[in-house]
């Protein structure tokens, strides 16, 4: 038992270096995903941007158009929480190669991006990846679902604001539509996208057609089937590595990932 609780330590040690984020906490306490901000701030700085660039085209900049300093300096702190913002972590890395391909995939993007990093958001998902199409979200679910979460220690205003910011930020992705009754209706994924949820997993350590199976999978409203040929689709893009024999599928990353995250992300032997 001491050896395997190790190994998990080291797992999530691992997943933490890579971009995802554990803990009680998260973003949506008092934000979004802040969709229309990350777009502002992507398009500002150049792919080969440096942390240090993200921070100056936001605060000093007002890229994302804040009316204050101390607003601007707030925006870069929610921001870098739900993406990393930084080439040095590599779920951000990945992200930022992807975006620039794929204009229209980018709100499925930053869903995915900022569910690995907000754990309150990966709570939510529970609730709202359920839903069938044309189902309303049940507010008081999603409040269940995140006061158990949270462990009692929200009152209810903060409760309800919560709700509110991860009802939005699923409408963002375009998981829900409406203002006051939240309605889920089906996303359409693009092969980009699935190429990101695909490396989500894998650098979790999920390896096989348990790939098509992951809380990212289930993110882009999907079969296994469907994501496969969504793969294929994205082997043709240069993003991923496919091989296929029967019903075995096997995806790798080798233009996406250095050589030590692929080895690291298989975990501890």
């Amino acid at each position: 038992m001491p050896q395997q609780a190790l190994h998990l330590n080291d797992e999530n040690e691992t997943r933490q270096r890579f971009g995802f984020r554990y803990g009680p906490k998260g973003t949506h306490t008092t934000r979004t995903i802040m969709l229309d901000e990350i777009v502002m701030l992507l398009e500002s700085v150049p792919a080969s941007g440096s942390a240090d660039d993200y921070s100056f085209a936001t605060v000093e900049s007002n890229v994302t158009d804040k009316k204050t300093a101390a607003t601007r300096r707030n925006t870069i702190q929610r921001l870098r929480e739900l993406y990393g913002l930084d080439p040095s972590i590599p779920l951000f890395r990945v992200l930022r190669r992807l975006w620039s391909i794929d204009p229209p995939g980018r709100p499925l993007l930053a869903m995915l991006c900022a569910l690995a990093r907000d754990p309150l958001l990966r709570v939510s998902a529970t609730v709202v990846l359920a839903l069938k199409s044309g189902e309303e979200l049940s507010r008081q679910e999603l409040t269940q679902a995140l006061q158990t979460a949270g462990s009692d220690r929200w009152n209810d205003d903060t409760l309800d604001k919560i709700a509110r910011n991860v009802s939005s930020s699923w409408s963002q992705a375009g998981h829900l539509s409406g203002r006051v009754r939240k309605i889920r209706q089906r996303v359409q994924p693009t092969p980009i996208v699935a190429a990101y949820a695909l490396a989500l997993g894998y650098l979790e350590g999920v390896r096989g057609n348990q790939l098509f199976r992951t809380l990212w999978a289930k993110c882009l409203d999907v079969t296994p089937e469907e994501l496969i040929q969504l793969a294929k689709d994205a082997k043709r893009f240069g993003v991923l590595d496919l091989k296929q024999a029967g019903d075995v599928v096997e995806v790798g990353f080798s233009s996406l990932l250095s050589r030590e995250e692929i080895r690291d992300s298989h975990g501890p032997n």
